[in-house]
Formats: C-alpha cells, sequence, structure tokens
C-alpha cells in the first residue's frame, strides 16, 4: 500500500492537467481543420468527404493517435487525412488547392479569434487567475500555439501535407505530376524532418512570427477600449 500511495504522491497533477488541455485544444483544432477540408470540397463540387461523415466536429471522425501525441509532445502534428477527388471539381488542380487551403486557413482563423479571447483576459484582468480562470487562460493559450503551428506545419510544400496541394496550382503539368508520383514518400520525409529536429526551429519562429502578427491588430484596437 506504501508503494501506491508513494505513485500517487509523485503524480504531478499540473502535468496532466496541462496535458488534458492540451489534448482538449488539439482535438477541437484538428476536427475544425479536416471539417473545412471536406466543406470547402463539398462547396466546390466534391461530396466524398461529406459522405464518410467527415464535415463534422466530431474528433473521433478526424483523429490520428500518433499525429495527436505529436501535438501535445511536439505542438506539430497530423489527423486523418480527407479523401477529396479531384474529377468532380471543373477545376481539378484549382479544386484541390482550395480545398486543401481550407485547412490552415481554418487554423488561421482559430488562432486570431483565440488571441482575441487571450488579449481580452489580460485587459480586463482575469488572465491566469486561480481557478477556473487559470485553465481556461491556459486552454486559450495552448488553443493558439496549436493553431498557429497546425496552420504553419500544414502549410509545408511536402506531399502529402497541404502546402503541396496549394504549390501545384502554380506548378506546370509535368511538375506537379512529378510531385504527386512521390506523395508516398512524403510522409517518411516528415517523420525523419521532425525526428532530427530539422524542421521545429523553422516551424517554431514561422508559428511564433504568425502569432505575433495576428497579434498586432489585436492589440492595438484592445487599447482603443480598455
Amino acid at each position: 500500500m506504501s508503494g501506491l500511495a508513494d505513485w500517487f504522491q509523485g503524480i504531478n497533477l499540473d502535468r496532466i492537467i496541462e496535458w488534458l488541455l492540451i489534448g482538449a485544444a488539439s482535438l477541437l483544432s484538428i476536427s475544425v481543420h479536416e471539417s473545412s477540408h471536406a466543406l470547402a470540397a463539398f462547396w466546390l463540387g466534391d461530396d466524398t468527404g461529406k459522405r464518410q461523415g467527415r464535415i463534422s466536429l466530431n474528433p473521433l471522425r478526424h483523429v490520428d493517435p500518433v499525429g495527436l501525441v505529436m501535438m501535445i509532445v511536439a505542438r506539430f502534428g497530423w489527423a486523418r487525412p480527407v479523401l477529396v477527388d479531384s474529377r468532380r471539381f471543373k477545376n481539378p488542380k484549382a479544386g484541390m488547392a482550395l480545398s486543401a487551403a481550407a485547412g490552415p486557413a481554418s487554423n488561421v482563423l482559430l488562432a486570431f479569434f483565440g488571441l482575441i479571447v487571450y488579449f481580452v483576459l489580460g485587459f480586463t484582468g482575469k488572465l491566469y487567475l486561480d481557478g477556473a480562470w487559470r485553465y481556461f487562460s491556459l486552454f486559450i493559450f495552448y488553443f493558439v500555439i496549436i493553431n498557429a503551428g497546425l496552420a504553419v506545419f500544414n502549410l509545408i510544400p511536402i506531399p502529402p501535407l497541404d502546402g503541396s496541394k496549394v504549390l501545384a496550382i502554380f506548378l506546370p503539368d509535368k511538375a506537379h505530376a512529378w510531385l504527386m508520383r512521390y506523395e508516398r514518400y512524403g510522409s517518411i520525409l516528415l517523420i525523419v524532418l521532425l525526428a532530427t529536429g530539422v524542421l521545429s526551429s523553422v516551424l517554431a519562429t514561422l508559428r511564433d512570427g504568425l502569432i505575433e502578427g495576428l497579434s498586432y491588430p489585436i492589440v492595438k484596437l484592445l487599447e482603443l477600449f480598455f
């Protein structure tokens, strides 16, 4: 019994709560991201994602366990990709690019709205107060970090990330075909780059730059009211 009591005493409750908050923020962020892909594709003429139930905020329809763990640990991760049939678009290349861009765009918007809430809490003196306000502030903090991270990570022009499909609209057909031919190797390349830390500093810099850019107009506007 003493061993079990020692084990419970050794648990860092704050760390567990932190993981839970990051997990909750991650699940909400990836659900909106993937739903945006499916919704944009549906608006453009492809109902594949809709038929598979991907226009939903239910995280169970979108979550990839490994990608979720990466988001909790590294703040960069991925979800189960939404299937898109480019043949259903009037302009296949443009349709793929727009439906791909919808995911990162949704994360930029979520980060922006999260920052509004974060700075309102700061200007009203409720940021990181004891009790529920502290945990809510932490949730919003991680929510902003994760969404900004998802936006910049997914815009990397390496297949199968969204950035490769956005890049494709600017490529000649031959170059686009070459890029898609090696799409299945992109995931391996990304895992290697993340595991070795090659991308970490670059992604962190881009993420922080995005947050700073989104923060500037919000702060200037709130200064007029507070």
